[in-house]
């Protein structure tokens, strides 16, 4: 691809309010407990996608693919450190997000365990991509979390623009070590694992966060529900918008700078400025 974004390690600390855990979303608890949920598998899942890159960091040649790769691994560490400090406010405000975690980091160490690294690699850059769907998604609607707690959403933010940053590391990586699109086993693999890696992700995330609402209070509270439907399936949800980029994977010769956001990753002079501001 034309574009060359070189990731950056930022080493930010975000103040977050433990008591505003459960209800730092503007629109209550329901729509907060469906960003917590799914913050509890970035730790346990950021840690996989590293080990998935770092077992080809040796192949890797090229010396700006090889620094993206060494950003990457110094982002994902990042983004996991500061989720488990978000998550323990979550689980100690009551709701078992630990549990959860529990379950999923077993999913994935039965994966390490019993797969080959190419399809743990597939796994990876099928949830990279849809981690930088939703990104964008965060990014390109606003309204998502305009009005919310400024460190919550300073923190979703970051986390957004990062994962736009190194969009394409572990794709540049997959293609070095199992093949590009020219190759139909690599181009097998990659269209099974995202169809693989949604279905077990929302298979996980949907019981886990009906049980959060649930422990939460929000079960019943048709607002809450009505504000979750439109920022999720919404004419202006996350999910309608990204559907499109989400099956953009399968077209051959897909490559995730194919969607080409870059103008987004202007914003972090402001979101560091706006984080330090926040520690000090």
């Amino acid at each position: 691809m034309a574009i060359n974004i070189l990731p950056t390690r930022r080493n930010l600390r975000f103040k977050l309010d433990a008591s505003k855990a459960l209800s730092w979303h503007r629109d209550g608890r329901n729509v907060s407990q469906f960003l917590n949920t799914l913050s509890l598998f970035f730790p346990v899942g950021e840690r996989f996608f590293i080990d998935s890159v770092r077992h080809y960091r040796d192949l890797v040649q090229d010396p700006d693919l090889k620094a993206a790769v060494t950003a990457f691994i110094g982002q994902e560490a990042m983004h996991g450190r500061e989720h488990e400090e978000y998550n323990q406010y979550v689980n100690d405000a009551g709701v078992p997000v630990e549990a959860q975690e529990k379950w999923v980091a077993a999913l994935l160490a039965r994966i390490q365990k019993s797969t080959p690294k190419a399809f743990q690699l597939s796994g990876t850059v099928a949830l990279e991509h849809l981690t930088a769907i939703l990104a964008d998604g965060l990014l390109s609607l606003p309204e998502i979390l305009d009005g919310a707690d400024e460190g919550y959403q300073a923190l979703w933010n970051w986390h957004a623009l990062e994962e736009t940053e190194h969009k394409a590391v572990a794709f540049d990586v997959y293609q070095l070590a199992v093949g590009t699109d020219d190759q139909a086993r690599a181009y097998a693999l990659r269209c099974f694992a995202l169809v693989l890696s949604t279905s077990v992700f929302f298979a996980l995330f949907l019981p886990f966060y009906l049980h959060n609402v649930r422990v939460s209070g929000g079960l019943f509270d048709r607002q809450g529900w009505r504000a979750v439907w439109r920022h999720s399936l919404g004419r202006k949800g996350i999910f309608r918008y990204t559907a499109k980029a989400w099956l953009d994977w399968f077209k051959p010769g897909f490559h995730p700078w194919d969607h080409d956001n870059r103008q987004f990753l202007e914003q972090f002079d402001e979101l560091v400025a706006h984080a330090l501001k926040d520690a000090a």
